[in-house]
């Protein structure tokens, strides 16, 4: 799989509903050029990844404690990411909501996605249309010793996201565009 050819070539990265730092923080780790956001809703998990970064001294990492929907509306931070990752988060048609805003013109948005993942690229065509994306790749593979089923999908920013994306919070999740 050729996402980037090392990740020499972005400079910046937003990871989306992050948990416990995967997979931004092994990355930053890897690639240290990187400029990092992470975002999440939760506080407790943004006070454990500050805690984290402060204790491997990673530097040029934001956290910040958001919601997808209204860190997406941001001025300064819409459309403004090289790359945009997001696992364990939604369905793809709700996740491209959250992050296609977030991703810059040329840019790209990778989605950590399980066994449901080609239903959810069928459902979710309507999302890639409207919100800007469309899906470059899909790398499919088992995880060791449990066999369960992933996928990887890399989707390319073709164009710009309409102003009205992400809509308000809750509403991506409630009236997903499918």
């Amino acid at each position: 799989m050729n996402l980037f050819q090392d990740f020499t070539e972005i400079e910046s990265m937003c990871d989306v509903g992050a948990g416990a730092g995967f997979p931004s923080i092994p990355i930053k780790i890897c690639f240290p050029h990187l400029h990092v956001t992470i975002v999440d809703s939760l506080q407790k998990r943004i006070t454990f990844l500050t805690h984290l970064v402060n204790e491997l001294e990673l530097d040029n990492v934001t956290l910040c404690h958001d919601r997808a929907e209204t860190f997406g509306k941001k001025e300064t931070i819409r459309e403004s990411f090289d790359l945009v990752t997001a696992r364990a988060v939604a369905r793809i048609s709700v996740l491209n909501e959250f992050c296609l805003p977030l991703v810059k013109e040329q840019g790209r948005f990778l989605a950590m996605k399980g066994a449901s993942a080609p239903e959810e690229l069928k459902n979710g065509e309507k999302s890639f249309q409207v919100l800007g994306g469309k899906v470059k790749s899909i790398e499919h593979f088992q995880l060791p010793l449990e066999q369960s089923e992933r996928y990887i999908i890399l989707i390319d920013k073709i164009k710009k996201t309409p102003k009205k994306y992400p809509r308000k919070p809750g509403t991506p999740v409630k009236l997903p565009l499918e």
